[in-house]
């Protein structure tokens, strides 16, 4: 939250609210919850296979989430540039993953 005080000089001075730890704990938390559930679908021994690598995609995409959004700022105003870069490494790096698979079973 924003809140807005006069300073002596008689113009409005912008004072922006500091981020706590209590956000980051959370985070950290959930981030463990998430590697817990993805370790307990591999342990499983009567766990699908199948069921177990989409459980292990899902939390790694929303580690994936987290890691980004929280512990590297990306969620905050100001960082679309750095976000327009990592979608362009992961298209060419998606693109280079397809095409070599591609290029290895074509025959």
């Amino acid at each position: 939250m924003t809140t807005d005080q006069h300073s002596p000089e008689g113009g409005i001075k912008h004072r922006h609210r500091h981020e706590g730890p209590q956000r980051h704990i959370v985070v950290f938390i959930f981030s463990i919850v998430l590697t817990l559930i993805a370790f307990a679908a591999v342990a499983a021994g009567g766990v699908n296979a199948t069921f177990a690598v989409i459980i292990l995609l899902v939390m790694a995409v929303l580690q994936v989430i987290l890691q980004m959004g929280f512990w590297m700022h990306l969620k905050d105003k100001g960082h679309l540039l750095p976000i327009i870069f990592m979608l362009g490494g992961f298209f060419i790096a998606g693109t280079c993953i397809v095409m070599s698979l591609y290029w290895v079973w074509w025959d």
